[in-house]
């Protein structure tokens, strides 16, 4: 659990329908979740309804679907695309809509299971370095790999010399589109696969409501993964997500945000790399002029100034970029 004091200074606090009071808990076990989903869309049943401000503890399989255990597995032989990214939910909540925003405050992630813990591999043609469908090269892929490593709170042992900081995180969380089912495997404006580290515990996540329930998906947790998730995998792990949910009414914008006790974070998905910098640049201008006085384009010379990118993932099907700035700037 982190120490999250500074929740009554949050948005969600401030707009969210339970102004940050905690309702009632609820678990989302493995055996109550069921089948396990790998699109985002509407047309499924929630595995749980719930209210605004409750408390929600989900239980994910790693993104591998937990069938990488030995270092002597071969991925191509064990993994069934698109089958990838099991997600649980969809949690629905009750009061929300089309044009309302789902607040998320993430108050733990977890690592479940027996050790070792923490997987990770090398995937032909898939990775940050290598030819892959999208990116056609006649290269030969690279060989499988897979490595397995102990994981606690005290850090992820990637070998006898070298213990990586253990640093949980959600890599693949969002809420349904209006229409299209949209892998897991793949980020965009509903959130899904961003790979992007600062979806941690204390972060709460808004996101813009299409359907009725909101309807979020979580799952595909790491234990550590540095900024591009390069290789194209992390250090994937089973987990418990815990999560305080909220609705803020008639608050809708184009593409996830993220806020923590320092700073706002807006996020983008696409190709190329610098379209997604792009739109969270763009959709952090909008923010700051909507909601704090900024005239847009001095917001934009500000951000020049003052604006910090976080690399999220560049492998996925999209790539993702978050844009920050320290809120220190928006109140003075």
């Amino acid at each position: 659990m982190t120490d999250d004091t500074w929740l009554k200074s949050s948005i969600m606090a401030k707009r969210g329908l339970a102004r940050g009071q905690a309702g009632r808990r609820h678990e989302l076990t493995i055996e109550k979740q069921g089948p396990f989903h790998y699109v985002y869309g509407p047309y499924v049943n929630p595995a749980l309804t719930i209210d605004p401000g409750d408390v929600v503890a989900v239980e994910t399989e790693d993104a591998f679907g937990g069938v990488i255990t030995s270092e002597k597995d071969s991925p191509t032989a064990k993994l069934k695309f698109p089958f990838l990214n099991p997600q649980c939910g969809p949690i629905a909540v009750n009061g929300i809509g089309k044009g309302d925003c789902l607040a998320v405050h993430i108050l733990a992630v977890e690592t479940r299971g027996a050790q070792p813990a923490g997987k990770t591999c090398i995937i032909p043609e898939f990775g940050g370095l290598v030819g892959t469908a999208s990116t056609a090269l006649l290269n030969p892929p690279l060989p499988e790999r897979v490595r397995v490593m102990h994981v606690d709170k005290n850090g992820v042992r990637w070998s006898d010399k070298i213990t990586l900081p253990y640093q949980p995180f959600i890599g693949t969380i969002g809420v349904s589109p209006e229409i299209e089912a949209i892998s897991s495997l793949q980020p965009d404006y509903h959130g899904g696969n961003m790979d992007l580290p600062d979806v941690a515990p204390s972060a709460i996540l808004y996101f813009p409501v299409h359907v009725k329930g909101g309807f979020l998906y979580v799952g595909d947790c790491h234990a550590a993964q540095g900024d591009g998730e390069l290789s194209g995998v992390a250090i994937e792990q089973r987990a418990t997500v815990t999560m305080q949910i909220d609705v803020i009414k008639d608050w809708s914008f184009a593409w996830p945000r993220l806020e923590t006790r320092e700073f706002l974070m807006t996020i983008g998905s696409a190709r190329p790399l610098e379209d997604a910098a792009r739109i969270a640049y763009r959709e952090l201008v909008r923010w700051m002029s909507a909601d704090y006085g900024f005239d847009e384009i001095d917001a934009y010379m500000l951000l020049s100034q003052a604006g910090r990118m976080r690399l999220g993932n560049m492998v996925d099907p999209k790539y993702t970029m978050g844009a920050s700035i320290l809120k220190k700037y928006l109140t003075s």
